[in-house]
């Protein structure tokens, strides 16, 4: 019988997933494993967790970003000892939710399971952390473990591509924009004619674009926002678009230390995430603006400036002597510029030039002349 393509997608995908699924149980079943072994031996249980926050687990290449050593130290959550033994028992509960889920074919948000049972958990961080440290024990890709985020991204311009269910998306640039897809991996048949890909650290600056119709005017373009520090499916799609179309992918955020610390994760990842940075990194990422230097270059107003805060001037000093920075002198500089300035400058910093100075003159003229670091 001869079937379509979308049929033996289907199979293969099927197949695929049912393969993984094995994987994972035995991932799991391997954990509970050693613990009967321990209970066996009258030795109290332990889980040996990756310190995800310790930078002397982590090394910097610049083709991948920030990656976890293969060498890594661990740290002990013990049954037995008052301080973890909660923890412990979390990792147990959310590794039982895992391995049903996976068994049964379902999944859940990180926020379901938090309020499957708030008053256990007592925080969705507390969710967050785990989901997290179960993933880089069980060396499985969050998603993987039928654990969904709640996406926050959106998308808009040149672009269209099919759903894993079938269901195919536009999103060609109008006054509203695409919710980043839930299941990044699934999507398929993605079709574009974009010369670039710019990502909008917030929404406000991403909305004004969208209403002016940038995605078009300039050249066919698409244009993608996180709302600040991006999650992982606004990170998992940035990087399928890279590896599927190959254009350049540019940045807009606000000239503070916040917003040169979320282009960071977009194209270095983060320590935290290190153990994933093959699937959620970009360093071909080029940073567009808003550049200290523009704000001398354009002679913006005083009082469209804001002071740093010690706190600002603390994470500048430490971002500069990042690992990643070493590469990128240019970056460097423009972060002493800031420091020596002691201001910072968002986005709409711009509009004291005129109303449509983004869309209109600055965009435009640092596309067309290069005007990216």
């Amino acid at each position: 019988m001869l079937r379509t393509d979308s049929e033996l997608w289907l199979i293969i995908q099927n197949f695929n997933i049912n393969c993984f699924s094995s994987e994972i149980l035995g991932a799991i079943e391997n954990v509970i494993q050693d613990i009967v072994t321990s209970l066996a031996r009258n030795k109290a249980p332990v889980l040996n967790l990756v310190n995800r926050s310790d930078w002397g687990n982590i090394q910097f290449k610049d083709s991948v970003g920030l990656q976890m050593i293969s060498h890594y130290t661990t740290r002990k959550i013990k049954s037995d000892c008052p301080k973890s033994a909660l923890k412990f028992a979390l990792m147990l509960k959310i590794l039982s939710v895992i391995y049903k889920m996976v068994q049964n074919n379902t999944y859940a948000t990180k926020r379901d399971i938090y309020y499957s049972d708030t008053l256990l958990f007592g925080s969705q961080s507390v969710v967050d952390n785990i989901v997290n440290d179960i993933s880089c024990m069980l060396k499985i890709p969050r998603r993987s473990l039928h654990i969904l985020s709640t996406t926050k991204g959106c998308i808009a311009g040149n672009l269209s591509y099919t759903e894993e269910d079938g269901i195919k998306v536009n999103c060609t640039c109008s006054a509203t924009a695409v919710v980043v897809p839930s299941n990044v991996q699934g999507i398929r048949n993605v079709i574009t004619d974009a010369k670039f890909i710019l990502i909008v650290e917030k929404d406000a600056t991403f909305q004004r674009l969208l209403d002016d119709d940038f995605c078009n005017k300039l050249s066919p373009c698409i244009m993608i926002t996180g709302k600040g520090v991006p999650d992982l499916n606004t990170r998992l799609l940035v990087r399928k678009l890279w590896d599927t179309c190959h254009i350049p992918i540019f940045t807009l955020m606000d000239a503070d230390p916040h917003g040169i610390e979320i282009m960071c994760i977009y194209k270095y990842g983060s320590v935290s995430m290190s153990f994933e940075a093959h699937h959620l990194t970009v360093p071909a990422i080029r940073w567009l603006g808003l550049l200290p230097s523009d704000i001398e270059r354009l002679n913006i107003r005083k009082d469209a400036l804001i002071p740093l805060t010690k706190q600002d001037q603390n994470k500048l000093a430490s971002m500069q002597k990042r690992p990643y920075m070493a590469c990128q002198p240019m970056w460097k500089k423009e972060m002493e510029i800031m420091a020596a300035s002691k201001m910072k400058a968002e986005i709409q910093a711009l509009t004291s030039l005129s109303s449509d100075y983004l869309s209109r003159v600055y965009l435009p003229s640092k596309l067309q002349f290069g005007g990216w670091i």
